[in-house]
């Protein structure tokens, strides 16, 4: 009893209120004289709460007399506050006076189950699109919420890596030791909901899962740009693959060479090698594609 008093406190009903909700809820319909008797409370205060339960749509008023009140259904009353704090959440986003600062804040965010969470309400509250880029591991973890908004209608793109890609089409900047230990860094996810909302970060690897989330247009334009190249690379290789291969190299290696210098490009292609050597087939073929498509790019 008292958990649930404690729950309606929260909602925004006083003590008194959550104790007539209850005892209406338990005992059925009654007036305030019966209310009052059953709480041990002033008859006068008990009134008073039911008129005002009754305006904010808590109770119903019966006909007849002595005047009488009943609860709602437990559906009901959620379903009614449910509806009252969304509007009031909506305004108050809508209206509440913003920074005075004309650039969105860049936000830094550490942890896998903080970042996670506010991934996933973000994702809830998409509207028209989603733009995801993650691997496997990641997608299977957030297909509920991506579910949940394309059958509210919402566009959701995806672009999803496995280990058979993540990092096959990047050669090893000047800086870098090679790929095997930027992949000791973990796997890099992205998401732009609405073409506003941003979050990028890393995920997995030897580091705590961190993200940088942001409305900034400057970060959504990169994002869907990068994601837009990668989905026309996508299909030019289906459509191409061994036309490309055969003029441009294994992984475009002849183009980026024109931009990387030699070196960089031989101890790329080297860890790629060896990776490829430690990776067993099976361990491959047992990691399946969480959105059950048959290519690992897809869009949708």
């Amino acid at each position: 009893m008292e958990q649930l008093l404690h729950h309606l406190r929260n909602l925004g009903f006083t003590e008194i209120e959550s104790k007539i909700m209850v005892d209406l809820a338990e005992y059925g319909p009654a007036g305030g004289y019966e209310v009052a008797k059953r709480l041990g409370a002033s008859r006068s205060n008990v009134y008073a709460a039911m008129q005002r339960l009754e305006r904010q749509g808590a109770l119903e008023r019966m006909d007849g007399e002595p005047v009488r009140y009943r609860s709602l259904k437990p559906e009901e009353l959620t379903r009614m506050i449910s509806s009252r704090v969304e509007a009031s959440l909506a305004f108050v986003e809508k209206s509440l006076p913003r920074g005075s600062g004309t650039a969105a804040p860049f936000l830094s965010m550490e942890g896998d189950q903080a970042v996670l969470d506010v991934l996933v309400r973000e994702l809830k509250r998409a509207k028209q699109e989603i733009v995801v880029d993650v691997w496997r591991e990641e997608a299977s973890l957030l297909r509920e919420p991506l579910a949940e908004a394309e059958a509210r209608g919402v566009k959701v793109l995806w672009a999803c890596d496995g280990p058979d890609q993540g990092l096959s089409r990047t050669l090893a900047w000047s800086g870098w030791n090679g790929l095997a230990e930027r992949r000791g860094g973990g796997r890099k996810f992205s998401f732009v909901v609405d073409r506003q909302w941003c979050i990028l970060g890393m995920r997995g690897g030897e580091y705590d899962t961190g993200a940088v989330i942001t409305e900034h247009p400057v970060l959504a334009e990169l994002l869907l740009h990068h994601f837009t190249q990668e989905m026309v690379l996508f299909q030019l290789e289906q459509d191409m693959g061994e036309q490309l291969e055969a003029r441009y190299g294994e992984h475009f290696g002849l183009i980026q060479s024109q931009y990387l210098n030699a070196e960089a490009e031989t101890e790329a292609q080297e860890d790629l090698a060896a990776e490829s050597k430690s990776n067993s087939l099976a361990d491959y073929e047992a990691d399946s594609d969480p959105m059950d498509g048959d290519t690992n790019r897809n869009t949708a």
